[in-house]
């Protein structure tokens, strides 16, 4: 059965690459759309996940740090620290602004942090100190460069000039980045030092951050804690949220495509092989054997695409980083799983295009060398 159908595949050769061709692209689409969109998910979340801190504390009522601000009294970092298991709190500012060197303007995530603080700075430096000093800022390496920038440079951010002292990796995303300035800095540009934006917390050796942030709740009023993880989720759910329709609007279109590629590679491959199905059943062959032999047809096809279109993301997502695109992609079990039920799917629509022509196969037509209608 299945040297049958490889056969009625590919005996036009040309036909069949180009139909597993365009599976491949159609199942591409879907992959990579996944894959980017779960790269940006991590990119989004890079600073929460590799900043350093266990706890988050904001604002009552702030769940993230992606379109929202938090607000809370500089008195609020002492009460975190006296909380039993806190091994550090460091306070940070943090506004949505614009870094701007020469012409060149992008949007930032820009943070203030104090000096030698455990948590809250650049968790990767290509270049000077991971701290800012006084009147210095950490950008992105990527950002710098794209304007021809370097440490020593003149950078504006918050409306104001600072020198570039350092630069950081893996601090950008493909439609903003995180830069740094000192605490002090950040505080006299906003002429207040009595709030603070976020408290980021480590615990003691030992202490498991869930139980630390079910204390803090309790004995800190006025305030949300979320561990990493949690608060990482929330950054994590309002990117699905803006971006759902578009990835499920993109993602059936590339459905679509390799439903129709698909089911005309099997329909015309069992539409040239009529007469074959005619000997097979004036042999004595039934129509539910004929059926399995289109059915894996369809396997073998959308297998061999699904396949092809692995190898090519696998590719794309070892290329487009290394041209200097701030884009990563990443591929996720689950992208896999759907995607390979989308295949399968494909596979036994397409499989159920050609039943009528094989049902009404006349075995006669071997005999008389007419055709089926």
């Amino acid at each position: 059965m299945l040297r049958l159908a490889l056969r009625n595949l590919v005996q036009r050769r040309t036909r069949f690459v180009v139909a597993v061709g365009g599976m491949a692209l159609a199942l591409l689409l879907i992959l990579s759309l996944d894959a980017i969109f779960t790269g940006v998910e991590e990119q989004v979340t890079s600073y929460v996940d590799r900043t350093g801190a266990e706890i988050f504390v904001s604002q009552e009522g702030v769940r993230t740090m992606h379109m929202a601000s938090s607000w809370l009294p500089a008195d609020v970092v002492e009460k975190v620290r006296a909380v039993e298991g806190v091994a550090s709190a460091t306070p940070i500012l943090y506004l949505t602004n614009v870094v701007a060197i020469g012409s060149q303007s992008s949007p930032a995530y820009v943070i203030g942090v104090p000096p030698d603080a455990p948590a809250g700075g650049p968790w990767r430096m290509a270049e000077g100190p991971p701290a800012p000093a006084a009147g210095e800022a950490i950008v992105d390496r990527g950002v710098a460069a794209r304007s021809g920038a370097g440490v020593g440079d003149e950078v504006t951010i918050l409306g104001r000039r600072f020198t570039i002292g350092g630069l950081s990796e893996g601090t950008a995303t493909i439609v903003s980045s995180v830069a740094f300035v000192s605490l002090e800095d950040f505080a006299r540009l906003r002429g207040d030092d009595r709030t603070v934006s976020f408290v980021l917390v480590t615990t003691t050796p030992g202490e498991s951050p869930d139980t630390v942030a079910t204390r803090m709740a309790r004995s800190v009023a006025g305030v949300t804690v979320q561990t990493r993880a949690a608060f990482a989720e929330q950054e994590r759910r309002v990117i699905r949220d803006m971006s759902t329709d578009v990835i499920a609007i993109m993602n059936l279109v590339g459905f679509l495509i390799g439903l129709a590629v698909m089911a005309f590679t099997v329909y015309t491959a069992t539409l040239s092989r009529r007469a074959e199905y005619g000997v097979l059943k004036a042999l004595g062959a039934r129509n539910g054997h004929l059926y399995r032999i289109v059915m894996a047809q369809a396997l073998v096809s959308v297998t061999l695409g699904f396949g092809l279109a692995l190898v090519l993301t696998l590719v794309l997502a070892l290329v487009v980083p290394r041209i200097g695109l701030d884009l990563m992609l990443r591929l996720s079990g689950g992208s896999l799983l759907k995607v390979g039920a989308v295949s399968l799917v494909i596979a036994g629509v397409s499989a159920l295009l050609p039943i009528r022509q094989i049902a009404g196969v006349d075995p006669a037509i071997v005999f008389r060398g007419g055709t089926v209608r």
